[in-house]
């Protein structure tokens, strides 16, 4: 696992306080893009947190946004978020 995914990774444990937190590198699969070139890496990630009760997806989207917010400048070119609450991770949903 490399430094990037793991900064990743601790931050949204400690933002959010998840109970899942899953971050796959999906930067091979994208060689030779724009974002690339530039060194920003591509991410997905799968969050589970009671954090985002009460919250609608944009709402969920944007605490993730607000753990990584200096990343996405540079290290982040894109990111692919899931930010399920305990319930819906345990009924096998998948926003």
């Amino acid at each position: 696992m490399n430094d990037r995914v793991q900064q990743i990774r601790a931050r949204l444990q400690a933002g959010l306080d998840t109970i899942e937190c899953v971050v796959e590198d999906e930067s091979a699969l994208h060689a030779g893009h724009a974002g690339a070139a530039s060194g920003g890496g591509h991410y997905r990630v799968r969050l589970v947190s009671s954090r985002f009760e009460a919250q609608n997806r944009v709402m969920r989207h944007r605490l993730v946004y607000d753990c990584l917010r200096d990343m996405m400048q540079q290290d982040i070119h894109a990111l692919a978020i899931v930010a399920l609450t305990p319930a819906e991770a345990d009924a096998g949903t998948d926003q």
